[in-house]
């Protein structure tokens, strides 16, 4: 294996190119392999917990004048700390990802052409993955896991708020996978470097950006990369005219302040005008004392004394300690809303009645809906997916937490005996069987018959 030089000395365009040319060793690579590395990076977090602290502190001395500037909220502060009970939870992410079932060569579909020509749809990366996003480290380190337990390249290239974090997390990975491909995992780091990756379609097979929807926007518009886009996450909790209302207000205080910094944090209170003047009440004084600012329509500062929301809070990523809230006549105008504003992300409903939540649930346009359960959910990892590369508020090629599942595709095998496409043609045509059966690619079979 080559030296290795430093990320510093090479250009965004080499970086790529490198990245194409590990990938295809990667996608070859044992799954004991890519399981020895992930449990060797998530060891080394732990062994250079130290280092990457003191640069994080670094970040967050600056993040911190920033928001001193006005520049920073302090919920994009907050997302930018790292502590050790952190990278704790970093380290057992990561090896919780390479205790996930294997992703690749998984036989997706088997089936029978004819007798001794079988087609088989089996499970491979995806390709080179090129990766953008804000403020939080730990994402580096989640999307450089998945990738590789994927057999995927990957180009990082992360917020410059968090350069220092970023840099000595990147030498930690790159250290730890010293017998992985060279190449397989990249750091890039300047602005100019973006518009480099956005034009390597010859080399990038997809584009993941983790931002505003004004970002994810402009890659799209500037590439013609595929790309798995994950925009604001705009998210509601309806309290339901048959909810339990002390899972209702239970529901909506986690959802808003359990960790409101995050994408999947509730945006907007809907509540059943029904239930308004029993629910409400409480569950301010509950937000107020956890420093929730409450912003309500005309009927909500009716029930409770909260300054009066603007039809732009209706479609807000607030991403901090403020909640909007909006009574609403039946579940019908709460899907309505929901469907107007939201972003696609997650919505849930608390109810009693099973119809209710059906009809919620089949008619909201969402990644994820939930019933009696809080947003905070919508999770790769509370998904049981391991951890997640963002969340997916497309519809196409994976849609929600994106897993291991959501960086893989699939190729075509087919097993023959020297049949020839002219026996099924013709006026004589041999018809096929096209016939499904249970069955695992095997490419030796016809050798060991």
């Amino acid at each position: 294996m080559t030296e290795r030089s430093t990320t510093a000395e090479k250009s965004a365009d080499t970086k790529v190119t490198e990245a194409q040319s590990a990938a295809l060793q990667l996608a070859n690579l044992s799954e004991s392999a890519r399981n020895e590395a992930l449990h060797a990076i998530a060891d080394g977090i732990e062994a250079r917990s130290e280092e990457i602290l003191e640069a994080n502190a670094k970040d967050v001395a600056a993040g911190e004048e920033m928001l001193e500037a006005g520049e920073y909220t302090q919920a994009f502060v907050d997302r930018l700390k790292l502590s050790e009970s952190k990278l704790e939870s970093i380290a057992e992410m990561v090896r919780s990802v390479a205790g996930q079932e294997d992703p690749l060569g998984r036989t997706l579909e088997a089936r029978r052409l004819d007798d001794d020509l079988e087609l088989y749809k089996v499970a491979v990366p995806i390709g080179v993955l090129g990766t953008v996003f804000e403020s939080r480290p730990d994402a580096l380190v989640q999307i450089a896991a998945l990738s590789l337990k994927s057999g995927n390249a990957v180009v990082l290239k992360g917020g410059s708020e968090a350069a220092h974090s970023n840099r000595v997390l990147y030498d930690v990975i790159r250290d730890a996978t010293a017998e992985i491909p060279d190449g397989w995992a990249q750091l890039i780091e300047a602005r100019e470097d973006v518009e480099t990756l956005l034009e390597r379609d010859d080399a990038v097979d997809l584009l993941m950006p983790r931002g505003s929807s004004e970002f994810v926007s402009y890659v799209q518009d500037n590439t013609k990369i595929p790309v798995l886009g994950h925009t604001e996450g705009i998210c509601h909790v309806y309290a339901d005219e048959d909810a339990d209302l002390e899972m209702a207000a239970d529901v909506a205080f986690d959802a808003k302040v359990q960790y409101p910094a995050v994408c999947n944090a509730v945006e907007t209170l809907l509540v059943h005008e029904s239930v308004a003047e029993d629910l409400l009440p409480d569950l301010a004084a509950r937000y107020r004392e956890a420093d929730v600012e409450l912003r309500g329509d005309e009927r909500a500062r009716e029930v409770v004394e909260m300054d009066a929301a603007s039809e732009a809070d209706w479609s807000t990523e607030y991403g901090d300690l403020i909640l909007a809230v909006k009574i609403v006549d039946s579940l019908e105008d709460a899907i309505d809303h929901v469907n107007t504003y939201g972003s696609k992300h997650t919505e849930s409903i608390v109810t009693e009645t099973a119809e209710h939540a059906e009809q919620f649930m089949r008619q909201i346009d969402a990644a994820s809906v939930f019933h009696n359960a809080s947003t905070r959910f919508a999770d790769g990892y509370r998904f049981g997916l391991g951890a997640e590369v963002g969340i997916s508020t497309g519809k196409t090629h994976a849609r929600g937490p994106v897993g291991l599942e959501g960086l893989t595709t699939y190729k075509y095998h087919l097993e023959g005996d020297g049949q020839l496409v002219a026996t099924y043609a013709g006026e004589n045509a041999k018809p096929y069987l096209h016939e499904d059966f249970e069955g695992e690619w095997n490419p030796g079979r016809l050798s060991t018959e």
